[in-house]
């Protein structure tokens, strides 16, 4: 990552030109680049080589996500989603623990291939001969290694095997290196089937990747000073913050249906910068919501405690498959741009990152429930989008936003009240 100011004081504030003139100036991107955020990146055309029957393009608003500090580095996070109060979200909660930031870390790149063999006549004998054969396995798999991850470092690592009845499922895990690495997985697991047919005298059903990729977690800790949290709070209130906060964590841990919502507000951060690249969103999703519930009854991917002065402490685990190379991620151009914009060198470096934007997302929206509510910033921020569907253009738009946030009647027919008003002073 490289080195940079990513408070970038009152972004919000500057127009869309201002804001990509200052980005321009940061990063050294070209005119070229810049172009890029106004088209969408990619043309129907090159649309029509990377999906099917395709007839246009949708487009969704990229922002960026600023006051992160993760590791002693600042980074500008490009965040594609569009949900109102999520990218402002993220970025109050990283301004909140500055300077300090987020330490983040994650395991090697190792994703799981699976083989599942039918018709096993005797699963255990099978699995042992299979283990017994695994050095050979594994070399066979890495000398037909057809995405080069062994010159890189990765390959495949390790094979496990479960007997079930009749039945035999082969683990393969494959360090992936700087890819997602399904396609890597999906061939290996293809390549060791027939020898694990051979081995086990049953049939090869299925030779697929797992998204539970817990062999390749991330992780991410932030730490919010108590005292700074108090003043944060913009309603008077006799309300302890941090306590306020271990209480809705303790809701999600002791009931699942709010376990999820509180998972689903860590997704709105992860899954906007792992679309804002180009990775497979779908995957980190699944992964994320298995994993909560792996081994145990569904819980929250986050935990919160305070320390010992006090302040609230909050960490984050969760499985994160994401590469820099190949896919969209290597066809987009603002997936490119994105991680220009980011400076990251690897996918582990890539997932840090995305974990720490999960951390401060979900920390902002507990805040913001256990204070002024979660409607507060969200509606003022929908209130535009209701504006435009009322016929708002230009300056109209913020003036008949703000004016429904002032009275907290965020509505369509509000809106053109107001908007008739605005307009017949101009008159």
């Amino acid at each position: 990552m490289a080195n940079m100011d990513s408070s970038l004081p009152e972004f919000y504030k500057k127009t869309v030109e201002e804001r990509k003139g200052i980005l321009k100036d940061m990063l050294s991107l070209s005119d070229e680049e810049l172009r890029l955020l106004d088209s969408g990146g990619i043309t129907t055309e090159q649309g029509n080589r990377m999906a099917e029957n395709v007839i246009g393009q949708f487009a969704l608003p990229l922002g960026i996500a600023a006051n992160f500090r993760i590791n002693g580095n600042d980074v500008l996070i490009p965040m594609a989603t569009e949900e109102p109060s999520v990218i402002a979200a993220a970025s109050y909660a990283a301004k909140l623990c500055r300077p300090d930031g987020f330490v983040a870390k994650c395991d090697a790149p190792i994703m799981t291939g699976q083989i599942y063999i039918v018709g096993v006549k005797s699963p255990n004998d099978a699995k042992k001969k299979v283990l017994a054969r695994k050095m050979e396995l594994i070399a066979q798999a890495n000398s037909e290694d057809r995405a080069m991850l062994v010159k890189y470092g990765g390959g495949v690592k390790e094979i496990e095997a479960r007997a079930f009845k009749n039945e035999l499922v082969v683990y393969v895990s494959v360090d992936c290196r700087d890819a997602m690495g399904a396609n890597a997985v999906n061939t290996i697991c293809e390549t060791l089937a027939p020898e694990i047919e051979k081995l086990s005298g049953g049939t090869a059903r299925m030779r697929i990747l797992s998204n539970l990729a817990i062999k390749r977690k991330a992780y991410a800790k932030a730490t919010w000073k108590k005292d700074v949290l108090q003043k944060s709070v913009k309603i008077e209130t006799n309300i302890d913050v941090v306590s306020a906060m271990l209480e809705a964590y303790k809701f999600a841990v002791d009931d699942q249906f709010r376990a999820t919502t509180h998972n689903k507000g860590i997704m709105n951060g992860i899954d906007a910068v792992v679309i804002a690249t180009g990775n497979d969103f779908r995957a980190v999703e699944a992964g994320a919501h298995s994993y909560a519930a792996y081994e145990r009854e569904y819980t929250p991917l986050t935990r919160y405690y305070k320390d010992k002065e006090g302040n609230l402490v909050g960490e984050i685990e969760l499985p994160i498959a994401v590469g820099i190379i190949g896919g969209a991620t290597k066809t987009h151009p603002l997936a490119q741009l994105s991680l220009k914009i980011m400076a990251v060198r690897s996918a582990q470096e890539l997932a840090q990152v995305i974990a720490a934007v999960g951390l401060a997302q979900n920390f902002a929206a507990m805040r913001a429930l256990v204070t002024e509510g979660i409607q507060k910033g969200h509606m003022r921020l929908h209130a535009k989008n209701i504006a435009v569907m009322a016929g708002a253009r230009d300056e109209e738009i913020d003036a008949v936003a703000e004016l429904m946030a002032l009275e907290k009647k965020v509505r369509v027919d509000r809106a053109k009240e107001l908007l008739e008003k605005i307009r017949g002073e101009k008159r």
